[in-house]
Formats: structure tokens, C-alpha cells, sequence
């Protein structure tokens, strides 16, 4: 008996990990999005309902990153039947956690299910990076480690170009996400068009650093290289309220470097276990109490399965 009703998770995700623009991106095991897909009478996608989006997202399949996703599955398998989305939002848009690849992702996933899964999950890439471009630009730095998991480096937009990265498994992350919205247009209108040399060479070293320290397991040296950003984080930093008090306050609480995840403002902090986590993300959440400003903490780790069927 042929299903009716397919629903998926995607996890949330951090883009640039730092040090790695566009081209490094891990999956958090929490939070996520959820996305229900079921058959209706009419061709085509149509958005019946969108919760934690506050209003925000536009239900016009057309108009929304989980819309356009769900018809690129559809294009690519030749299937011309209607599919009705429900959208449960568990991440906060603007958030710098992947809130739009997120939607497409499991928009996609969802509706693949639908069908009977004719797409592995790397076939589905090229749909998920549908969706993202229609807010974010045609790039998989949050788009690839939220449907396959772990930590990506990315080296085109083919499924064949996103090369799974290995990490110790004592990493631990902590989360604070204060309450104030950072646009990814805004974050990327701010960065300098272009680099001095000294600064190209130091950034492709520190890449260089991150990846090697990831093949030997070295927790300290990941987070040391995670933290060498001399490009992007100096031009978004006056984004990211209380930034270095933050990063002060974590590493006195033993985290090993706090850095912005993704856009922002959310920032992460690398630790070395959970109790280490649970501290550290009270601690974090606890420079913004003082300042009068509301914000949200997790302690998580690394979402090695990516998205999936539940």
C-alpha cells in the first residue's frame, strides 16, 4: 500500500566554521526543522501551513526556500502529482544556524519519502541548493552538512565536491543565540571586496591548519584554527552584540574559542565535553542576562546522520 504521508528532520548547521568561508559547514544535532508532506488534489506544491515562523515566511511554494526544493524533487523525478507541505520551524530565522537550508533540506527529504525515496540523499543535493538560492545564494556551505552530516568541506556545489572531514569525538559545542536578527544580505554587505595579500596568505594557512588538525583529532588545535578568521569576523563583529565579552567569558568557563556561526549572531563555542558544553552555554547566556538582552542556549555536539525520514 503506497504511503500518503512522509515527514523529515534537517538539523541546524554552521557555515564557514570559523575560519573556512564558504567552504567548511558542520551539522548541529539540535535544533532542527521539521517538514510534513502529503498528496493533494491539485499539481504541484502548495505551503497548507508554516508553525514558529511568527508570520514571517511567506506560504507561496514559489516564495519559500522549502517550496522551491519540494518542485525541484518533483522536476527531477518527472512526477507531475500535487504534494502539500506542512513547515515546523525549530530553528529562528536570521539566526546564523542554517534557518533556510534547513526548510529546503527537509522539504526535500519529505517529499522524496513521498515518492518512495527514487533520490539517495546526495542525488537530492542539487534540489536543497535550489531552495537556499532563492535567499541565501547558490552555495552548500549549510545546505550539505544539514542533509548528509558531520563536517563538510565544500569544493563546488556537485555532490562529488563536498568531502566528508573527520573530528574528534570528545568535540563538544556550545550555543548562544541572542535576540537580535542578522540578515545573511547584511553580513555579507559588509565584508571588504577585497584582501591584502599578507591576509590571503594567513587565512589559506589557518584553512590549511584546521584541516590537519581535524585528521589528528587535536581538540585545542581545531579550536586555535577555527579562531584565526583576520577576514570575516573582523568585518562582521560589529554585528555581533557583546562578541568579545562573550568569548572572554566562555574561555574563563573552558571553552577552547567562540566563534560566530555562520552570519550570525549566534555564536559557538568549541569545548572539550559535555559538562564543559552545559557551563559554557550557561556562562555565554549569562553575559547577555546581564546586559538586559534576551538570548537562547544549547549545548550540543556534531549531527553526524544529517538529515533524515522520521
Amino acid at each position: 500500500m503506497p504511503i500518503t504521508r512522509a515527514e523529515a528532520f534537517a538539523p541546524a548547521s554552521m557555515g564557514n566554521v570559523g575560519i573556512g568561508f564558504d567552504i567548511l559547514g558542520l551539522a548541529y544535532q539540535e535544533p532542527g526543522d521539521r517538514v510534513i508532506a502529503e498528496y493533494w488534489d491539485q499539481p504541484g506544491i502548495q505551503i497548507a501551513k508554516i508553525e514558529g515562523d511568527g508570520g514571517r515566511l511567506p506560504l507561496t511554494a514559489s516564495q519559500n526556500t522549502a517550496g522551491v526544493a519540494a518542485q525541484s524533487v518533483l522536476s527531477r523525478v518527472g512526477a507531475d502529482c500535487g504534494i502539500s507541505l506542512t513547515i515546523y520551524k525549530g530553528l529562528s530565522l536570521e539566526s546564523g544556524m542554517g534557518s533556510s537550508a534547513a526548510s529546503a533540506v527537509a522539504a526535500a527529504m519529505a517529499v522524496n519519502a513521498l515518492l518512495g525515496s527514487p533520490l539517495t540523499k546526495r542525488d537530492l543535493l542539487p534540489a536543497c541548493l535550489d531552495g537556499e538560492a532563492l535567499v541565501s545564494g547558490r552555495h552548500a556551505d549549510n545546505v550539505a552538512p544539514c542533509l548528509l552530516g558531520g563536517i563538510v568541506l565544500v569544493t563546488g556545489v556537485d555532490a562529488d565536491h563536498i568531502l566528508t572531514l573527520p573530528y574528534p569525538a570528545q568535540l563538544r559545542l556550545a550555543l548562544v543565540t541572542p535576540e537580535v536578527a542578522v540578515p545573511t544580505a547584511q553580513a555579507r554587505a559588509v565584508l571588504p571586496p577585497t584582501i591584502p595579500l599578507k591576509a590571503m596568505v594567513s587565512q589559506t594557512m589557518h584553512v590549511a591548519r584546521m584541516i590537519d588538525a581535524l585528521y589528528r583529532g587535536d581538540l585545542e588545535a581545531i579550536a586555535m584554527a577555527m579562531e584565526s578568521d583576520q577576514v570575516i569576523e573582523p568585518a562582521r563583529a560589529h554585528l555581533m552584540p557583546y562578541l568579545q565579552e562573550v568569548r572572554s567569558a566562555a574561555k574563563a568557563a573552558g571553552a577552547l574559542g567562540v566563534v560566530i556561526s555562520g552570519a550570525g549572531p549566534t555564536l559557538c563555542a568549541v569545548c572539550d565535553s559535555d559538562t564543559s558544553a552545559e557551563r559554557v552555554a550557561f556562562v555565554m547566556g549569562s553575559v547577555y542576562q546581564a546586559a538586559g538582552m534576551g538570548a537562547t542556549v544549547r549545548a550540543t555536539q556534531i549531527c553526524d546522520q544529517g538529515a533524515r525520514v522520521i
